[in-house]
């Protein structure tokens, strides 16, 4: 047996109101809303945030790491090892990169459930396009992870059953490298091709596993293709209501992080249901790449940190205006003061388990200190730990993409105390006394070097 043993997903704060567009662009919007990164996420802080969720109460260690996305931070240097480095895997724990297409998530998790041990498929996407158009409105960021083995690393929660590709070489979306949007062609090529597509991967998938359409309990499909989508649902078989919503009124398409949000919001609603669910989830990109699970006894019983739902529901909004400006499609004045210095390769290096892990130290004296002091021999770590803000301040003339920044002094529980940024927060939100917890985010970006740490944010009610 072999299968899911954990999830993630992971929405972002901030929401734009779909209907704010065309009063700016002149054109698009729509209903509905969408989630927006803030200036300090990126695909790898995304995906990090819905692996550290999957990992809270996952059985065991992944013993090797996925990362998919279509807008990587980096080129010529794997992502995949910063995701490594946050969540403080074991150094023996290889880690890879497959980027470029939403179909790379459906190869990473294909290659996950092939592999030996547990393996973690982490995503993470930002998905937008020029101001008004279509896929401004329907895209949506966030992050998923699915952490993957057989029954000896754990109690599998949904077992795989069967998989099956389609495979054809169509031009019906592309981006040349550098590029901020994609182009397409006409809408209803994508739709006849990813329709064909779709149902024949569906059909030798299901028969593989020996499931008549009729008995699938769930079907997630997922693609950037809305119109396929829907099409390829309608003609699967598999009775209407037994669809999976894919969250495109409220949280819109989040690329190569959707497959995996669509496959975590259908277990977490099959968790209340009978055992032996069939869920069957679909990846419509440059082919079809169909999954079929069956659900186990264990998933019952096992605990979700931060339920898909219960993101979507959550959130407030952010003006449009704003999210052009963090998505560098609205020029603004820079804050006048000097940029910040190209961190540096070496320093970064040195402290990693700081910068990347945020392992703080513990003395013999019982006191925890970050940075670490090299005169503790014990680890403390404090990405999981919450704190209490006692002083914080309001910076206006600090550097910052997104000012004015917010600085606390903060008391983590089990000991260490740590001035730290706050984010995801209004000025006139914080006070003293308030819970905060560690979140791993992009401080700067210098010199094309992305300056990663860690940063503080809200608990907020209905937060596992």
């Amino acid at each position: 047996m072999r299968g899911i043993l954990s999830w993630g997903g992971y929405l972002p704060h901030r929401r734009l109101d779909r209907r704010a567009i065309a009063g700016i662009a002149g054109k698009g919007g729509g209903g509905g809303t969408r989630t927006v990164a803030s200036y300090d996420e990126d695909a790898v802080t995304l995906g990090v945030a819905a692996a550290r969720l999957a990992l809270r109460h996952a059985p065991a260690a992944p013993a090797s790491l996925w990362f998919a996305t279509t807008d990587p931070p980096y080129l010529d240097k794997t992502n995949a090892t910063t995701v490594h480095a946050a969540l403080r895997l074991d150094r023996e724990t290889p880690a890879y990169d497959a980027v470029g297409s939403v179909r790379s998530a459906a190869g990473a998790l294909r290659a996950a459930l092939a592999s030996d041990g547990p393996a973690l498929v982490v995503a993470g996407d930002l998905r937008g396009g020029l101001p008004g158009g279509a896929d401004e409105a329907a895209g949506g960021d966030g992050g998923s992870a699915l952490l993957v083995g057989g029954a000896d690393a754990g109690p599998v929660l949904a077992e795989l059953c069967a998989v099956a590709s389609a495979t054809e070489e169509f031009t019906d979306r592309w981006r040349v490298p550098g590029e901020a949007a994609s182009r397409l062609w006409e809408e209803r090529f994508g739709e006849t091709r990813y329709t064909a597509l779709g149902v024949e991967a569906v059909k030798v998938a299901l028969g593989r596993a020996g499931v008549a359409a009729a008995e699938v309990g769930a079907l997630a499909v997922a693609g950037l293709h809305a119109r396929a989508s829907a099409a390829v649902a309608a003609r699967s078989g598999v009775p209407a209501e037994h669809v999976v919503d894919r969250l495109e009124g409220t949280v819109g398409v989040t690329g190569a992080a959707h497959p995996g949000l669509l496959l975590a919001s259908a277990l977490e609603d099959a968790a209340s249901a009978p055992a032996g669910r069939v869920i069957v989830l679909l990846v419509l990109s440059d082919g079809a790449d169909a999954f079929v699970f069956r659900t186990t006894g264990a998933l019952a019983a096992h605990h979700v940190a931060d339920a898909v739902a219960a993101q979507a529901a959550r959130g407030v909004s952010v003006d449009y205006g704003t999210y052009l400006a963090w998505r560098g499609m609205l020029p603004v004045e820079p804050p006048r003061r000097p940029e910040p210095a190209r961190p540096s390769s070496s320093a970064a290096a040195r402290n990693a388990a700081w910068k990347y892990g945020f392992t703080g130290s513990r003395g013999d004296d019982g006191v925890v200190r970050m940075p670490p002091s090299p005169l503790d021999a014990t680890p403390a770590l404090m990405a999981d730990a919450r704190g209490t803000i006692v002083t914080f301040t309001v910076d206006r003339l600090a550097y910052s993409p997104s000012p004015p920044v917010v600085f606390a002094v903060v008391d983590f529980d089990g000991g260490g105390r740590l001035p730290i940024e706050l984010t995801d927060v209004a000025p006139d939100d914080v006070a003293i006394g308030g819970r905060v917890e560690p979140v791993f985010r992009r401080l700067f970006t210098a010199d094309g070097i992305h300056n990663y740490f860690w940063k503080a944010r809200p608990v907020r009610d209905g937060e596992g």
